[in-house]
């Protein structure tokens, strides 16, 4: 299976369990792995046989700017779902990064990464 990536995709979402969360809201970054066979497309040289990481971009930053959930990993899986939608896309590989999480001590980033696949 061949791989398209998008890396760093950035979105302020309101996600969380604590109230200053939901309400002041704060930067998500998302990394993308898309897992499906690009020969068509590149057989053709035809856009329209392999998937437009423009418009899942724009999807994704949609989900994470919209309808707030307590835990990235609910978010992790509703990018998941749009990511799936785009009919080549057989696997993706999701990871969410929260940087601003309210964590006590000195920390650089909390992920959460999930795979998930149509089979």
């Amino acid at each position: 299976m061949d791989r398209v990536a998008l890396r760093g995709l950035k979105a302020r979402g309101h996600h969380g369990v604590f109230p200053k969360e939901r309400e002041e809201g704060q930067t998500f970054i998302v990394d993308l792995v898309l897992g499906l066979d690009t020969r068509p497309a590149a057989a053709d040289d035809d856009l329209a046989k392999t998937v437009h990481y423009g418009i899942v971009a724009e999807e994704v930053v949609a989900v994470v700017e919209g309808e707030p959930v307590d835990l990235i990993e609910t978010l992790a899986e509703r990018i998941a779902r749009t990511c799936l939608k785009h009919e080549g896309v057989q696997e993706v590989e999701v990871c969410v990064h929260k940087p601003d999480a309210p964590i006590t001590v000195p920390f650089d980033d909390v992920t959460v990464t999930i795979t998930r696949s149509r089979v």
